[in-house]
């Protein structure tokens, strides 16, 4: 069956840095492409980033322009988020998803915490 693993959330001060990797099993990663959303406490799922299954092209939304990257190892079956300069605004739990805009199946999630 399908398996999304998040790993690498933790805390971090304001303008601190973290990545984040998802571990997928279970479906031919290569052939899929994958984002990552996320939600803050008492907010709705936001979409942040998404890469097209051959990793030629990506998309990012406007708040974290500039500060976040995504990529994939598709030999590891494995997305990545690179974040740096993290604000407070951008705690929440981050998922990866099996598809560009975060609509389909997640993982569990991975938490991140922006706080001094």
């Amino acid at each position: 069956q399908v398996q999304l693993v998040e790993s690498g959330g933790g805390l971090v001060q304001p303008g601190g840095s973290l990545r984040l990797s998802c571990v997928a099993s279970g479906f031919t990663f290569s052939m899929y492409d994958m984002s990552w959303v996320r939600q803050a406490p008492g907010k709705g799922v936001e979409w942040v980033s998404g890469i097209y299954s051959d990793g030629s092209r990506t998309k990012i939304t406007d708040s974290v322009k500039g500060r976040f990257t995504i990529s994939r190892d598709n030999t590891k079956n494995t997305l990545y988020l690179q974040m740096k300069s993290l604000k407070p605004e951008d705690t929440a739990v981050y998922y990866c998803a099996k598809d560009l805009f975060g609509n389909s199946q997640r993982g569990q999630g991975t938490q991140v915490t922006v706080s001094s």
